[in-house]
């Protein structure tokens, strides 16, 4: 058969069930997670209606668990931050969902506004602060599971004014 067309030349792969990969049940790469976190914040009506703020300490909510993952949700009101920490094994992402959060890490100062997404791998040592005038909110899938948070030694990190920033509030991130 003369035919320009590589479909014809190699046979119809769905007439090749054995060839397909079965679709997987729940995420197990860093692409899929952070394909879970976009449509987990994409569904506004899934968690809006959860949110709570609370000016005392930093709220926070598990939202789902899945094989070897969790997800959270967490507000963040006007001064609350995480504290200096890591997240033991756990590998994370971070998705903000309203308002504008800022993470610090190392020499590194990054404004993260909503939609905006930070990947990280154990280990990954960070802050994360509300230094804005408004609430944000923010979603968190850390693959494993976090079972430990370990808080760290402030830093001398330096926000944009130029001075050492605070111990915050420390909770999950």
């Amino acid at each position: 058969m003369n035919s320009d067309s590589d479909l014809q030349i190699a046979g119809d792969i769905l007439e090749v069930p054995h060839l397909l990969q079965t679709p997987r049940e729940h995420p197990s790469t860093v692409s899929e997670f952070v394909g879970l976190a976009r449509s987990v914040a994409a569904d506004r009506p899934q968690w809006e209606h959860l949110v709570r703020y609370d000016a005392t300490t930093r709220w926070y909510h598990r939202l789902r668990t899945g094989p070897g993952y969790e997800i959270w949700l967490l507000s963040w009101v006007p001064g609350q931050g995480s504290g200096r920490h890591d997240h033991g094994p756990s590998s994370g992402v971070l998705t903000v969902l309203d308002g504008t959060l800022t993470e610090h890490s190392g020499s590194r100062t990054r404004a993260l506004a909503a939609g905006a997404q930070r990947v990280f791998a154990p280990g990954y040592v960070h802050e994360v602060v509300n230094d804005t005038l408004e609430p944000a909110v923010s979603l968190h899938v850390y693959f494993p599971g976090l079972t430990e948070m370990p808080m760290l030694p402030q830093s001398r990190l330096r926000s944009a004014g130029g001075t050492a920033t605070a111990p915050h509030v420390n909770c999950l991130t």
